[in-house]
């Protein structure tokens, strides 16, 4: 029998300490607490917006407990669909399906005696929900295609979401014995809005480590402090990583800010604009206003993990909204090449993102116009309702 296991200079990645940089309170606060839970055996349930740096709260707890010598292993719940995720946690055996050449080990054994990190945890389907309830309670592995039980693992749980999960129990979505499970510590990550005096820190950091010569003048870097970060401490690094690209070893003044973060840095922003939209939201604007292109944009964003699942799943839901169920609809509405519709649909399914349409069908369908390959671009041809695409 064959195992695959993790390698030695994987494992020695595994243990590093991150670097997590912290000069507001709030932080120092989540950083004090996080050593304290660090030395006892509890779950830990990490929570936040997208792009505060989960992962790094995880990582530090690991790397202050006793555990710190033995694997650390991440999981992306939101990007694999059940299946791919069922094997990847507890492993298959030969056969169990296609290209299963050998048994190979799970994620879950693979750090025994360690720290598993599970990322997006909110985005489990229920049976993988009542997989890991199952093993929360006797620690046994049985892997994809197999009868029996392998093995009996000792690993601490670090689970982690941007979702309420207190709310998705009351609507059914997530088990509530499962909650209790993994939450019996809470550590909350403040959004980088609510901690400007990292702002700095954060910028000096990220130019150090590009290697360029530029610097912020005090008004260029007071802008950044106050826009919204609606994209936390990835935007941040994104924003840095524009500027270096065009700034070179100059002076970066507050016109060489990316215009995003200057609609919103003045102090004319209200309270009520400050409040952040929903990442579905702002994707399914980009999408209809030909802003962002599905597989351009969105898929990557996906894949790169800065979009959930739960955020694709909403941008199909609105779209089918506005096309009263209609999937073909959907696929003009977000002006995808029809020729697509079925690769569309497949990637949808893969990652278990498809939406029920029925729910959708009593809904009166926008009208849109219907491309015609003989207009001008700036002369719709007559509208056409999506529920006849269908």
């Amino acid at each position: 029998m064959t195992l695959r296991a993790a390698s030695p200079g994987q494992r020695a990645a595994q243990v590093a300490e991150p670097l997590v940089i912290a000069i507001a309170p709030p932080m120092l606060s989540l950083l004090a607490s996080a050593k304290r839970v660090a030395a006892v055996q509890a779950k830990v349930l990490v929570t936040g917006e997208s792009g505060v740096g989960k992962d790094l709260i995880a990582r530090y707890i690991h790397a202050h407990s006793p555990r710190a010598r033995a694997p650390f292993v991440a999981v992306n719940c939101a990007g694999l669909s059940e299946t791919l995720l069922e094997s990847e946690l507890f492993g298959h055996v030969r056969g169990s399906y296609t290209n299963a050449h050998c048994d190979t080990m799970g994620r879950l054994q693979l750090a025994n005696h360690g720290t598993i990190f599970l990322d997006e945890v909110g985005e489990m389907s229920p049976r993988m929900q009542a997989l890991l309830l199952r093993f929360l309670e006797n620690g046994e592995i049985q892997r994809v295609g197999s009868d029996s039980v392998v093995a009996r693992v000792d690993v601490r749980i670090v689970a982690a979401t941007n979702r309420d999960l207190t709310k998705m129990v009351a609507d059914g979505q997530f088990r509530e014995d499962l909650l209790y499970r993994i939450k019996v510590v809470h550590l909350h990550v403040p959004p980088l809005r609510e901690r400007p005096d990292d702002i700095p820190a954060l910028v000096q950091h990220a130019l150090g480590r590009s290697g360029g010569g530029c610097v912020l003048t005090p008004e260029a870097m007071d802008a950044l402090q106050r826009y919204t970060w609606p994209g936390n401490v990835r935007e941040l690094h994104n924003v840095i990583e524009q500027i270096i690209s065009f700034a070179g070893n100059a002076a970066v003044t507050v016109d060489d800010l990316p215009r995003s973060v200057m609609t919103a840095a003045p102090g004319t922003v209200t309270r009520t604009r400050e409040r952040r939209r929903q990442v579905s939201d702002d994707i399914y604007d980009a999408l209809v206003s030909r802003e962002y292109d599905f597989w351009h944009h969105l898929q990557t964003l996906f894949m790169n993990r800065d979009v959930t699942r739960h955020d694709l799943r909403e941008v199909v839901r609105r779209g089918l909204q506005v096309t009263a169920g209609s999937y073909r609809g959907l696929v003009v509405l977000f002006h995808i090449d029809p020729l697509d519709y079925k690769r569309f649909l497949n990637f949808l399914s893969t990652h278990d993102c498809r939406v029920d349409f029925r729910e959708f069908r009593a809904m009166r369908p926008t009208v849109v116009a219907r491309p015609s390959p003989f207009a001008r671009a700036s002369v719709p041809s007559d509208p056409l309702p999506i529920a006849d695409l269908v």
